[in-house]
């Protein structure tokens, strides 16, 4: 995957990794990048056009796949990681409602577009999927299921010639992580990292040097040979 020449979106564009990636990718020469946010985005490139896109409504959703004709790579950042103790029934189900059925939700939405042009879903995950941090539970628990959902979708789409990848994200210099008090990387290299892993086709994209430093056990572990033993059921897999 070139992303020189491609159409790419971005949820949760208007700020941290998502706003970086926009830079990135107009770096990298796309054609066209569309930023999914709740907001304004104003931007000086003309190939950057602001969607409005909150991943928890249906109609957003549905009215930002009628405007995208033609889509390369969707890439699902939006995310929130709220401090929690689980007490709260509420928070647990919007976080799961922004980092899982967000996801889910508009990938569903730009099958058809991806389909066309063989392209590429790109999912941002975490550290914390593969063990919990419990300052925040929640999250943990929402990016560990995205984690599972991004396997699904790499097999059940790969016979359509999709390729589905997570990133697993270390702690990066966002608002998000900001009462963190440990090295973070920069918003700026966590997005070229996310690209270059993309260009050289890695699934399992890890950016930063905290996630890089279990790369190479991610991919050598049980995990990942379970996801590729388990994926030999899904009809048509290449796995």
């Amino acid at each position: 995957m070139n992303i020189a020449d491609k159409t790419i979106l971005i949820t949760g564009a208007s700020r941290g990794i998502g706003r970086a990636l926009i830079d990135e990718a107009l770096r990298r020469g796309a054609r066209r990048v569309y930023a999914g946010t709740r907001g304004p985005l104003p931007h000086a490139d003309a190939r950057v056009t602001a969607l409005k896109l909150d991943v928890t409504s249906a109609a957003d959703i549905q009215r930002a796949a009628g405007a995208i004709g033609s889509l390369d790579v969707l890439v699902n950042n939006a995310g929130i990681a709220p401090y929690d103790d689980l007490s709260d029934a509420e928070v647990i189900e919007r976080t799961f409602a922004v980092n899982l059925f967000g996801v889910l939700n508009v990938t569903r939405a730009f099958l058809p577009q991806l389909k066309r042009s063989r392209g590429a879903v790109v999912n941002h995950l975490s550290m914390v999927a593969l063990a919990a941090l419990p300052v925040i539970p929640a999250y943990s628990i929402s990016k560990a299921a995205a984690l599972n959902l991004t396997q699904s979708l790499r097999a059940l789409l790969a016979a359509d010639g999709i390729t589905v990848h997570g990133v697993v994200l270390g702690p990066v210099d966002t608002d998000m992580n900001r009462a963190f008090d440990i090295p973070k990387a920069t918003t700026e290299s966590a997005a070229r990292g996310i690209l270059a892993g993309l260009e050289r086709g890695e699934e399992d994209i890890f950016p930063d040097p905290a996630s890089e430093s279990i790369a190479d056990g991610w991919r050598t572990g049980a995990a990942k040979a379970l996801e590729r033993q388990f994926a030999t059921f899904v009809p048509g897999s290449a796995a």
